[in-house]
Order: C-alpha cells, then structure tokens, then sequence
C-alpha cells in the first residue's frame, strides 16, 4: 500500500530553470516532502543524473520512495534533517541543491500530525517523530514570558502577552492537550472580530517553528550544503516565511561581498578582503505564477531564492 501524501510542490518550473539539471550530475534535494521537485530533477537529469534525499519526516520519505522508485537506482534516500547531509554526501560533489521549507499540505491535513486547528488533534507537530518535544510540551511548560517572546518573534503576534497569560491561566486547571483547545483558548483571548484569518493562525506557526527549530536548522543547514556544491553550482531555497528569507538573504550577501566585516558593526575601515564566493541569479525573489496561485493557493506566500557557487 503506497502510504498517503499526496503533496503539490511550488515552483517546480522555476526550480528547474535554476538547478538545470543535467546528464551525470549530482543533486540534493534536502526537504523531500511528497517528492514532486525530486521526480523533476531525476526526470531532467535523465538517464543518469544522481540525487541525494532525506526528509525528517518518515511518512514523506516513504511516500518519496515508493513514487520515484522506478528511479531506484539513481538515487540515495535517507530520513533526517538536511543539516546532516555532509555526513553522508561527498563534499565540492554536487551541482544543485534544493531546500523548501516550511510544512506539507500532508502534514496541515492530517489531524493526527497536530499542525492545523482546524481539526482536532493532539498538540504535536513534530515534523520528525522520532525527536521527543512536541507543541504540547511547550504550552504546558514554557513560563509565561518565554510563550510570549515566542509568539511574538516567530509569529509576529502582537496579542502575544495576552494570549500568553491566557495559556497559563487555563492550564493551571488542566493540561491543554488538543490543537483546538489550545486555538479556543486563544480565540478568547484575542477575539475574531470579523478578520478573516483566525486568531490562532500566528500562535501556530510560531509554536510549529519552535518545535522542529526550523530557523536554527536552516542557519545551521545553509552553510553545511553549500559546503556539498562544485564551483558553479547552485543552492536553490524555497521560504515561506520572512524570517527564513532573511536567513537566506543574510547568508547569500556575506558570500557575494568581497570583504568580511570585523566586528557586530561594519565598519569600512576594518574591513578584510576576500574573495567573492556567490552571484545571485536575480536580485529579486522569485514568487509564483498568476496560474500557479489559481490551482495552489497555498504558494502564495511562497518565494524562491538563488545562489551560484563562484569558488
């Protein structure tokens, strides 16, 4: 039975045209997800073309299996986070990787996952279920003051104190357990009044950011994959959020400079030259389609940004 997780990938025209794939190269897919850019990349790279894949959730990867397994032999699948792939993949090897951040339409449609409130499920939203933490744990532990400066740096919550309080004061008579306990909770504490997003939305997203310390994974991750790519290789980076695009954007700048700031402040005096490393393929991010937004709404947040390995 081909386990369920049935995923629509963004971008996949847009990656292609940055990674173009060819014959005899070597490329990463680190974020598998439902599989759609991996099976673009081996089908572009035909009839050798090699890819190195993990994803740290096993659901994802057995899904990813099973639907590229007529490519079986061209390519290497591994569970885990892409911050370990230069354990596993040869340094200065490959000619492409790709990262897309973020969550699968799977994992926000299953109820079990404990992503989304908008069914009741467990407060879990581990991407990987192997690691202990879970949503739930953070809300009945975190002191009040911590789950407010989460809320409001991963989530940009500005009812974040409120909803904070909030928390505390209702698990003082009892564990919150559900994903729509937890979204009534803060519903209360910030009510709807007719915005058409729901109040929990932000609370969510942070708590999902937190849990598989999405921000540390990539500031980690960038520099660990651009450690795989040739010279004249590139790294292709999916974000949906502007906090990842600023950790992309911040990486991509220190490698396109010619010098290296001595210091928190960049001071021109101090400055130490060095070579360039990195070209942006377009100064702008990339965003999708008018007709890609009409049949995936879902990829409307999302945004492409692409780096070539110079040295």
């Amino acid at each position: 039975m081909i386990p369920v997780f049935a995923h629509r990938p963004v971008l996949v025209k847009e990656v292609i045209e940055a990674l173009q794939p060819k014959t005899c190269g070597w490329y990463v897919d680190g974020t598998l997800g439902g599989g759609g850019h991996a099976e673009a990349v081996l089908e572009s790279s035909s009839p050798d073309g090699l890819l190195f894949g993990c994803d740290r959730d096993e659901r994802a990867l057995a899904a990813t299996t099973q639907r590229l397994a007529r490519f079986e032999e061209r390519m290497i699948l591994n569970q885990g986070n892409f911050t370990d792939l230069p354990k596993w993949v040869q340094s200065e090897s490959c000619d492409g990787v790709l990262l897309d951040l973020g969550t699968s339409s799977p994992q926000l449609d299953q109820a079990a996952r404990g992503f989304s409130f908008q069914q009741d499920g467990p407060l879990d939203m581990r991407m990987d279920q192997r690691q202990k933490q879970t949503a739930a744990d953070v809300i009945n532990t975190w002191e009040e003051p911590k789950l407010a400066r989460l809320f409001w740096e991963y989530g940009g919550e500005r009812e974040s104190r409120r909803i904070a309080k909030a928390i505390v004061e209702t698990r003082a008579t009892g564990l919150i357990r559900n994903t729509t306990t937890l979204a009534a909770v803060v519903e209360r504490a910030k009510p709807r009044r007719g915005a058409k997003t729901h109040p929990a939305t932000q609370v969510f997203q942070a708590l999902r950011m937190e849990v598989n310390d999405e921000l540390g994974s990539l500031q980690t991750g960038l520099a660990g994959v651009w450690g795989l790519l040739k010279v004249g290789g590139r790294l292709a980076v999916i974000t949906f959020h502007s906090l990842e695009d600023r950790v992309v954007k911040n990486f991509g700048q220190r490698l396109e400079r010619d010098y290296i700031a001595s210091g928190e402040v960049d001071i021109p005096e101090l400055r130490r030259s060095k070579p360039v490393e990195a070209r942006w393929l377009q100064r702008k991010a990339i965003k999708p389609s008018d007709e890609e937004l009409k049949v995936n709404p879902r990829s409307r947040s999302a945004q492409l940004r692409v780096l070539e390995k110079l040295k």
